[in-house]
């Protein structure tokens, strides 16, 4: 358990960040997170009714990833004190100090206006509205709000991530209907399951950050219990679109075997002592979000 009463701040050594490259820059968009993301909107274009041109497709992705990884580099930005304290992130440019923070941030903020404007100017104002939550979302409400305040951080914060395909879809049509927020209901009751089987593994390091992550706060078991919750919830979800004719029964079927397997996963890290599964329950979490995104696009432009 830790006191949140007192969150920690660690000071840096903060440098002018000659020595930074590109590459350091493409690290503070979190690349991987950015892919994951850049599908979903994808995928949300893609099973959106409706024509859209290709070159105004493409600047729909380009601000969504942008957009992206401009919330991934604020974030990097805010959370740079406590990043140091953890193994898994304390290589990051700027715990590192390869990259000045003033830096960051502009580079941040920049690259935010630039994909809502983006969007705007090329799309539409409901997109880049829905682009422009997201990021403010993210940055201020997740990770200045929740983060360091609330165990349920990543289940209130898991909204921005969930998003996109409403983005994509709403790229399109220039509306947001009921069907964009099933696929947004699957990722946001994904992202729980998702990240507190990596925080599992790495509950010392939020401990020793005092990040109020549910394992930290609630203790393992609870947190194991929750991930089955959320898995469970998840599962029936993904089948809703099959029952209302979003997709056929050939997706639901994809659907209850990959949940199967998600749910299965899910008990063995509730009854196994080793944190090491949750490892394998976080790689099978990407691997299931992908599968699944991809099966009910195909479904919906082929079936």
């Amino acid at each position: 358990m830790i006191d949140l009463s007192q969150p920690y701040h660690s000071s840096l050594i903060e440098t002018d960040g000659e020595d930074a490259d590109v590459k350091d820059y493409i690290a503070l968009l979190k690349p991987r997170v950015m892919s994951l993301v850049i599908f979903t909107g994808l995928c949300g274009l893609l099973m959106a009714p409706g024509n859209i041109h290709p070159l105004l497709a493409f600047s729909a992705i380009l601000s969504i990833a942008v957009g992206a990884g401009a919330a991934g580099c604020l974030n990097m930005w805010w959370d740079r004190d406590i990043d140091a304290l953890m193994m898994r992130t304390q290589k990051r440019p700027l715990p590192s100090g390869i990259i000045n923070p003033d830096s960051a941030l502009a580079f941040g903020v920049i690259l935010s206006f630039a994909s809502v404007i983006t969007m705007a100017v090329a799309i539409h104002w409901l997109a880049a509205s829905l682009l422009a939550i997201t990021i403010l979302f993210y940055v201020i409400v997740y990770t200045m709000l929740l983060k360091r305040w609330t165990s349920q951080n990543i289940v209130i914060g898991g909204a921005a991530g969930a998003l996109p395909p409403v983005i994509g879809w709403s790229a399109v049509t220039h509306t947001a209907p009921f069907e964009a927020w099933i696929l947004f209901a699957i990722i946001f009751l994904w992202t729980p399951a998702h990240f507190w089987a990596l925080s599992l593994y790495s509950h010392h390091d939020y401990a020793r950050a005092k990040v109020p992550m549910l394992p930290v706060v609630a203790g393992l078991q609870a947190t194991k219990r929750q991930i089955f919750f959320y898995t469970s919830l998840l599962v029936v979800c993904s089948v809703v679109p099959s029952f209302i004719g979003m997709a056929t029964w050939a997706y639901g079927i994809i659907a209850l075997g990959l949940g199967s397997i998600f749910l299965a996963l899910a008990g063995q890290v509730m009854y196994d002592e080793d944190t090491k599964v949750s490892l394998r329950l976080f790689g099978y979490s990407i691997f299931y979000l992908f599968v699944l995104f991809l099966a009910l696009t195909v479904d919906r432009l082929v079936l």
